[in-house]
């Protein structure tokens, strides 16, 4: 039974949604459909008690309750009013509906009525096809007393009521598909841009697009959602770039020691070889090939601890303890401060903390060489990653230096009495850039010097 209703439920949302709201109105309208026959039922009941009593007021009027008998005065509509009309001299039936018969039901019920002191109403079913109601009404007298029968054929308003009843089921039909179709309608367009969403989240995961969905000019949910898929997005895109990164490190790490393994061999070939050049060539291949496992190892085992860390995606790095460590490792001189400030202690860059540090430390190491007494670095979640800026307070860059900046092996100053190549920007930058990222100088800054570096967010 459980498995054939799990194969009727429906399969999507909508559906189920659909359903929940057609059984809900479905039950709300019966208890309405219900209570409203009840009440019309009732009323039509009372409808006929007041025709029944206006009937019994009308034949009170020829009775005359004065003597010591009760006596009916004949009147011009007596035909008319003694239509389903008994009249009692206290129990004692006077006068009957001529096609009512003397133990009829008609006439029992009509008998148990009048034997009440009171006027009461009771519903006969009689032969007919619907019942009927009688009702009686005492006629109280100084010397005698009266009572009289009224009865009615209740089929024009058990009609009524059955007509109500079909227009109220018809009604609700016609409303439950209604809201079944509105229901589907509504939960199909509340869901489009849900389904559009995933379309466009499965097509950026699938090539590390940049793009993403963002919370503004969206529903409360939907930027959740939009949000939670940006989240994954950002992971994804961390997952891809770290893949990149380990084919690539393996593909520049494999090519020397390959490279001297067919060296080794094609040197070997090229004419006989004595036993100790043999030998030689051997013990190369073996320290070449003893190379290469060491970095697969090394860099598979680096991989399978960051697969094994839950808290971030592989390549995922909190930016703040690398920067703190990185200030607090420079051994910055006496006279000059370096500090951290952060705006969130949990900012998560997509890179690892060893690049990271690749790119931050030459910029931390120019600006502790150069600055007169304080070098700040900072770093929040910008719009499109993660910002850090290096700042100190020294000369500042040369205007005229600055398009060489980025050069390999250019200084501003080659005689300032300071170490340096002139390698560690172009370094950082070339780095920076490897993992959708930029460094930069920012020539605004008068106050010493700037350097921005852009990193994807993890």
């Amino acid at each position: 039974m459980n498995r054939l209703l799990r194969r009727l439920a429906p399969r999507t949302l909508r559906g189920r949604l659909s359903l929940v709201a057609l059984t809900t109105a479905a039950l709300l309208m019966t208890v309405l459909t219900v209570v409203f026959n009840t009440v019309v039922d009732r009323h039509l009941r009372h409808l006929a008690d007041d025709e029944l009593r206006s009937r019994s007021a009308a034949v009170a009027t020829t009775v005359d309750v004065g003597g010591p008998r009760v006596r009916i005065v004949e009147s011009v509509n007596d035909r008319l009013l003694d239509a389903n009309v008994w009249i009692y001299a206290g129990t004692h039936l006077l006068e009957k509906p001529p096609s009512a018969s003397a133990d009829g039901r008609l006439t029992w019920a009509a008998d148990r009525l009048a034997a009440q002191a009171h006027g009461l109403c009771m519903t006969v079913e009689a032969k007919s096809p619907h019942p009927v109601r009688l009702c009686s009404r005492p006629v109280p007298g100084h010397r005698s007393s009266a009572t009289i029968v009224t009865a009615l054929d209740l089929a024009p308003y058990r009609n009524s009521a059955t007509m109500l009843l079909l227009g109220s089921v018809i009604l609700d039909a016609v409303m439950l598909v209604c809201t079944y179709a509105l229901t589907r309608l509504a939960v199909g367009r509340a869901l489009r841009p849900v389904r559009t969403m995933t379309d466009q989240a499965t097509q950026w995961s699938a090539i590390g697009s940049d793009q993403r969905f963002g919370a503004e000019a969206h529903p409360a949910e939907l930027a959740r959602l939009g949000s939670s898929l940006d989240a994954l997005l950002n992971r994804i895109r961390t997952v891809l770039r770290h893949e990149q990164q380990l084919t690539g490190e393996l593909s520049h790490e494999l090519r020397t020691p390959l490279t001297r393994i067919i060296i080794e061999l094609d040197w070997w070939r090229a004419r006989p070889r004595s036993a100790a050049e043999t030998t030689a060539t051997h013990e190369v291949i073996a320290e070449a090939a003893q190379s290469m496992r060491t970095i697969c190892d090394t860099l598979l085992d680096d991989a399978r601890d960051r697969a094994q860390d839950a808290s971030t995606a592989p390549g995922a790095t909190a930016v703040v303890p690398v920067l703190c460590r990185l200030v607090d490792n420079l051994g910055a001189p006496e006279r000059v401060k370096a500090v951290v400030e952060v705006t969130d202690p949990e900012l998560t860059a997509g890179i690892a903390p060893a690049l990271l540090e690749r790119i931050v430390s030459p910029l931390l190491t120019n600006a502790i060489r150069y600055a007169r007494s304080r070098v700040t670095v900072s770093s929040w979640q910008g719009p499109g990653g993660v910002r850090i800026h290096v700042t100190d307070d020294g000369p500042g860059v040369p205007a005229a230096f600055v398009g060489a900046l980025f050069q390999p092996g250019r200084r501003a100053d080659p005689d300032d009495g300071h170490d340096g190549a002139g390698l560690g920007l172009p370094l950082a930058r070339r780095l920076a850039r490897a993992v959708g990222g930029e460094v930069s100088h920012e020539p605004g800054y008068t106050s010493g010097a700037r350097f921005l570096v852009d990193l994807p967010t993890g």
